[in-house]
């Protein structure tokens, strides 16, 4: 394949071997600032920007960090990055999968980059990424949605989720707790879904739009966006049908006098599942659960299904649940339910079974007894269950309240950060918080020199961004 295919005319121009910037030179892609904090604290970093969550959020952070001195560097691997970033010193990465490192590593070295900022580390170009920086000794941070919801966002060194530091010892969150305060919900955050919507599509058509500058590209999800948004598409018409027959539904629940036992579904293409999981898929995670509950749980008791509330069906988890619940003969005492989990289905069920979802934290906020199948951050002795499947649903047993408020402690003090991507008081948030924890990253742990030297020549697959003028978010 030809990667210079449609690269600009300027590009022509420079020599092989050079990243091609705004300014020519990478080096001075952004000068530190005369006077602002970061030079007056001796602690100005070098910050490289991957791919962050679709909208504004990475856009705005780079550009409060650029104003307090420090050197802004990104690469756009789509059209949709190109979109949400307006800071001059872009770089466009228009190689392939086998090129990246490559291209990383002589870019790490050219512009003297210190951190790494990404979302989503499971991203097939971010772990690359993520390997790289360990090996050169430079800062990662890592960006995801919250651990602890509503009203945060989650920032760690290195990695999240599956790939987190954080340890599963209770008796070193009982100790950390003793340093960092009590717990505080932080500031309400309200996420606006149709900003969220807006933001998605407007990525996916810029990125459907700038193929032709980006031949390369693959998306990391295991399908387009656009098959999400025609299944999206099919279900809107029967939202008021579904609503009402949600609410129905819950009502019996709550209303029959049976013990029940929450399963709340995760998205099919969410890494949480297919990496820091053993099924690697929802089907296989289904079937194992409703199988051990027809084996194992109480005769009268019932299990619920609550689907994810971004799913749009394109994966029909509603079908396969309904299959394996008449498969095992439990077909009567498993209801399906779409929209989320409701706080009054939460509070009271007799168990939680899930494989790494969020939703683990709610219930153990209100004392429900948790079953986690795959790597979650709350999944540790005295807090969730540790035995097998079948032994759950007649014996687990509610976590240790003095431990899950050492863990929320803990965790909002040293990875969640009190904002949202999807609003403006969450973005001003979020961006106020994520520098402070950034810069307080630069002065507590050097990083190493920039020595990467096993580059070849020919770099041509670097083109310039075309964005000139900075954003003043």
């Amino acid at each position: 394949m030809d990667l210079k295919n449609n690269a600009s005319t300027a590009a022509d121009k420079e020599q092989p071997g050079n990243l091609l910037f705004e300014h020519g030179n990478a080096q001075s892609a952004v000068k530190i600032a005369a006077g602002s904090d970061a030079s007056r604290s001796g602690h100005a970093g070098s910050f490289l920007f991957l791919q962050g969550p679709n909208g504004w959020f990475f856009n705005h952070l780079a550009t409060r960090l650029k104003r307090r001195g420090h050197a802004i560097h990104r690469v756009n691997f789509n059209g949709g990055d190109r979109v949400f970033w307006r800071l001059p010193g872009a770089v466009d990465f228009r190689g392939n999968a086998a090129q990246w490192p490559t291209f990383l590593g002589k870019l790490l070295a050219d512009c003297g980059i210190t951190d790494i900022i990404l979302f989503g580390d499971c991203r097939p170009l971010h772990r690359a990424a993520i390997a790289l920086a360990h090996r050169l000794g430079k800062r990662v941070h890592v960006f995801e949605e919250g651990y602890l919801r509503p009203n945060w966002i989650t920032l760690e060194a290195d990695g999240v989720n599956g790939n987190s530091s954080m340890t599963k010892n209770p008796r070193w969150f009982f100790e950390a707790a003793a340093g960092v305060g009590s717990w505080s919900p932080g500031l309400p955050v309200t996420g606006h879904f149709a900003r969220r919507a807006a933001e998605d599509v407007l990525y996916t058509l810029s990125t459907l739009f700038l193929m032709w500058r980006f031949p390369s590209y693959r998306t990391h999800k295991p399908w387009h966006p656009l098959a999400e948004y025609a299944a999206g598409a099919r279900r809107f018409p029967l939202t008021p049908l579904t609503r009402r027959r949600n609410a129905a539904l819950q009502q019996q629940v709550l209303n029959s006098g049976r013990q029940y036992y929450l399963f709340p579904l995760q998205l099919d293409a969410d890494a949480q599942v297919r990496f820091h999981s053993p099924f690697g898929r929802m089907a296989p995670a289904i079937k194992t659960i409703i199988e051990s509950f027809a084996r194992a749980a109480p005769a009268e008791a019932l299990l619920v299904l609550t689907e994810h509330p971004l799913d749009t069906g394109l994966v029909p988890l509603e079908r396969l649940s309904r299959d394996y619940a008449n498969g095992a003969g439990v077909g009567e005492r498993v209801i399906y339910l779409r929209g989320g989990t409701s706080e009054a289905l939460l509070t009271g069920c007799r168990g939680m079974v899930t494989i790494n979802s969020t939703m683990g934290v709610p219930a153990l906020t209100v004392g429900v007894p948790v079953m986690a199948m795959g790597h979650a951050i709350y999944d540790m002795p005295e807090l969730t269950f540790q035995g097998e499947l079948d032994n759950f649903w007649c014996n687990g047993t509610a976590p240790n309240a003095a431990l899950f408020d050492a863990l929320r402690c803990v965790l909002a003090a040293h990875t969640q950060i009190n904002g949202g991507f999807y609003s403006e008081k969450g973005l001003t948030l979020a961006v106020a918080g994520a520098v402070t924890r950034l810069e307080a990253a630069l002065a507590s742990y050097a990083v190493s020199p920039p020595t990467y030297d096993e580059i070849p020549a020919n770099m041509s697959w670097a083109v310039k961004s075309g964005h000139e003028e900075e954003n003043h978010a």
